[in-house]
């Protein structure tokens, strides 16, 4: 047994494999495939035979022509869309609207919305406008406080002191 993680087949010895042996496998698998076609000619003759007396003939033909376990299991994906590949011109509407994909759906709802609140926000009717208005009312209030005290101290200081 070697050292370590990895086998390292340099050095050992090459094993081929005998004609014999090729052959042995060629002719079992060559029986394998005679057993099964004779098999399968088998089973289709019994369902031919059933074919006749069922009301469902079409949906076993289905069956007949799918190989391995897609004949036996009948798989239907609700959720996949086989697409049309031609159209007609008299199938085609022209007042459909294209059909838009979830993302782009989503991003024009979040256009719309943002373009409604700026709208309510010039018009001064979301709470944000509202907090605005108030503090530019308060700011004002100030300022205007500021002006007439500064308009006092300059007529403070026109007077002279001693006429009064």
């Amino acid at each position: 047994m070697p050292r370590g993680k990895y086998v390292n087949h340099k050095g050992r010895n090459r094993h081929f494999t005998s004609p014999e042996e090729l052959e042995a496998e060629r002719k079992d698998e060559e029986q394998k495939k005679k057993w099964r076609e004779t098999h399968a000619e088998s089973s289709s003759e019994e369902e031919a035979e059933s074919d006749k007396g069922s009301d469902d003939s079409e949906e076993e033909s289905e069956d007949d022509d799918r190989k391995g376990a897609s004949a036996v299991i009948d798989v239907r994906n609700p959720n996949r869309v086989q697409k049309k590949a031609f159209v007609k011109a008299a199938d085609v509407d022209e007042d459909d609207k294209p059909q838009l994909t979830r993302r782009e759906r989503e991003q024009l709802e979040k256009q719309k919305a943002h373009a409604a609140y700026m709208k309510r926000h010039a018009e001064g009717k979301t709470a944000q406008a509202k907090a605005d208005l108030a503090r530019l009312a308060i700011i004002k209030q100030h300022r205007a406080e500021a002006a007439a005290r500064r308009d006092a101290e300059k007529k403070a200081k026109d007077v002279p002191k001693g006429s009064t």
